[in-house]
């Protein structure tokens, strides 16, 4: 999956999230990244929607700008498999990558997929009630890369 958007800030995440609350967890446990959400930097701009949790499934989009040109687009499901979250990402019209919870908290979600190329992992951190982090990486020769996206919350239209 590729994700790009000059709206990266390189960073070093540390997990806050409990890891034993991951094999409870259901969708409703992440009802707090409902809504819309933007990542600005110049002229690029990220944008993410996510719909409140409803019958073990919250579905989202996301849409990077540079411009008005179009970067990259994504369709992404989060939905419950045997006590945990998946987060089901299909990039740019790409095939589906599923990513499993591991970690999930009151304000912060971790997903990861260690087969995959890039990312790896995915993590959600609510800063404040109107402020989301998304952190998106991976290892590669001993090294964690990725970038992370500094969300505000914004009106739906």
């Amino acid at each position: 999956m590729k994700m790009r958007a000059s709206v990266l800030v390189a960073a070093t995440l540390t997990a806050t999230a409990v890891p034993a609350t991951a094999q409870q967890a259901n969708v409703a446990a992440v009802a707090w990244l409902a809504g819309c959400w933007r990542a600005e930097s110049g002229a690029s701009v990220v944008d993410e929607q996510w719909m409140a949790p409803r019958a073990g499934l919250m579905l989202g989009m996301s849409r990077a700008l540079r411009g008005e040109r179009v970067s990259s687009y994504e369709a992404l499901r989060l939905h419950e498999r045997d006590g945990r979250l998946v987060y089901t990402a299909a990039p740019s019209g790409q095939a589906t990558t599923d990513f499993t919870s591991t970690a999930v908290g009151d304000a912060e979600v971790v997903f990861e997929n260690p087969e995959h190329d890039f990312p790896q992992r995915i993590v959600y951190t609510l800063v404040g009630a109107d402020s989301l982090r998304a952190r998106v990486e991976a290892e590669a020769d001993g090294q964690v890369r990725g970038f992370t996206l500094a969300y505000a919350r914004v009106e739906c239209s």
